[in-house]
């Protein structure tokens, strides 16, 4: 089997949402056109943005039904891009909240994915 190198979600405008992540990750798209913007995170993975209208086969879910997970070194780094989140103007569905894992806050994209940022209980 192969490395998994890529995230596609599917978006109503993948411009808008290519500047949205942008913006919140500090990455700048690597790809850009009218139905596809792709980023590259630090890790490597790549995070591909489709046009849901150019899909094949046609996506049949929407935003919301599922996270990406983005794990931070600790609690207060969670509280630190919650406070940079909501400054970029990131929609946020849960606030910095302590869980039985550890410390997580939710932002919704423009399409309303969900977006977490967390740290393990054990991470100080």
């Amino acid at each position: 089997m192969t490395e998994t190198n890529n995230l596609l979600l599917y978006v109503s405008d993948p411009e808008a949402s290519g500047r949205f992540y942008a913006g919140l990750l500090g990455r700048v798209p690597v790809e850009v056109s009218p139905t596809f913007v792709l980023l590259v995170l630090p890790s490597g993975l790549a995070l591909g943005l489709w046009k849901t209208t150019g899909v094949e086969p046609a996506p049949t879910a929407s935003g919301g039904g599922s996270e990406l997970g983005f794990k931070v070194a600790g609690a207060a780094d969670v509280d630190a891009a919650y406070a940079a989140w909501l400054a970029r103007g990131a929609r946020i569905a849960l606030p910095p909240t302590d869980l039985d894992f550890g410390r997580s806050f939710v932002a919704l994209d423009p399409d309303g994915h969900r977006l977490r940022v967390y740290a393990l209980a054990d991470a100080a």
